[in-house]
């Protein structure tokens, strides 16, 4: 497992043609809490998704692993910032997936672990494991500010986010019910609607609420991601207000020119049969204007007349003509 210094962790390219997810979590790497209980806190969401404490031959180590490079990054200045700690970082090929790399950064020093461990609340001060189930101790999360930070830590360790041009969808991935659990709450505090599925062996909690995850970006201080996500959801909706429209408007032509092609059939069904002859003045004069212009609309038959007759006046005779046709129709007589 090759070792990499900090200049070599800072100076690693990100992906020119990264994910729209992969652009939130670039922002969220550079977004650093102002005070240390935030920064405490965020800390304490990453350990608790991607952090192990290990033991071997009587040495323990704190690590975080991690295929994401704006997550090492941030992770190793936080430890840096604070609690001035002397983390490492090594990368390393992943076994299943050989293009991928598994940044590894770790602290080895005992009495830094302490320090760390401590204030996350993993241990108490005779160090005793005090965890519960994974889950992370509420004494850290009692801000608004700490929750906020435990969020976006939580999101840059196991979170997604799909391409908002195609759908609306953010995820955070929980190694137990337990966990998917307390982060469920947490989101909700922030009066979010999140929820929890089952997926495999994991418990994702997600949202799908375009509003909803503008709001979580927010949350996070996604802010430059926040104004991206609102332009592509102000196109959409203009899209689908146009499409509406068109809908509609398709589908009121297509009701008129139905409705006129009937009109014209029982014209001349009276014409084949009792000939327009039969008919009141009123109704022979708009009988012929409907054959004469069987693609107009009322309004416009209603302008042909003399004197003009409105849109409901012109339908009324259209509708007796009908009633007409159909009871010749009814009658057999012909």
């Amino acid at each position: 497992m090759p070792s990499t210094g900090a200049k070599e962790l800072y100076g690693m390219r990100r992906d020119q043609n990264m994910s729209f997810s992969g652009e939130v979590k670039e922002e969220l790497s550079r977004q650093f809490p102002k005070s240390r209980h935030c920064q405490i806190a965020e800390i304490a969401a990453i350990l608790s998704f991607v952090g192990k404490l290990e033991e071997m031959q009587g040495s323990k180590a704190l690590r975080v692993y991690t295929e994401n490079l704006s997550l090492a990054r941030k992770y190793f200045i936080l430890m840096r910032k604070t609690f001035h700690a002397n983390v490492s970082v090594a990368v390393r090929q992943n076994v299943y997936l050989h293009k991928s790399r598994i940044f590894v950064i770790s602290l080895t020093a005992p009495e830094e672990i302490r320090k760390v461990l401590l204030a996350v609340k993993w241990q108490n001060e005779k160090g005793e494991d005090i965890r519960t189930a994974g889950l992370a101790n509420r004494l850290l999360l009692q801000n608004t500010c700490c929750r906020r930070s435990f969020i976006r830590g939580a999101f840059l360790s196991a979170g997604s986010m799909s391409d908002p041009e195609k759908s609306y969808h953010l995820e955070v991935v929980c190694s137990g019910q337990p966990k998917a659990g307390q982060l469920q709450e947490i989101i909700n505090s922030f009066d979010m609607d999140a929820k929890i599925v089952q997926r495999k062996k994991s418990h994702v909690v997600y949202l799908k609420e375009g509003s909803q995850i503008v709001d979580m970006l927010n949350i996070m201080e996604a802010h430059v991601a926040l104004m991206s996500l609102e332009n592509v959801r102000i196109l959409k909706e203009m899209r689908n207000s146009v499409n509406r429209q068109v809908n509609c408007e398709t589908a009121n032509i297509n009701k008129t020119v139905s409705a006129a092609v009937k009109q014209v059939e029982d014209i001349n069904y009276i014409k084949s049969v009792r000939g327009l002859d039969s008919l009141s003045d009123n109704l022979r004069e708009i009988a012929l204007l409907r054959l004469e212009y069987p693609e107009a609309a009322l309004k416009e038959l209603g302008t042909y007349l003399e004197p003009p007759v409105g849109k409901s006046g012109v339908n009324h005779r259209l509708r007796k003509l009908c009633e007409i046709a159909e009871d010749l129709r009814q009658s057999g007589k012909g």
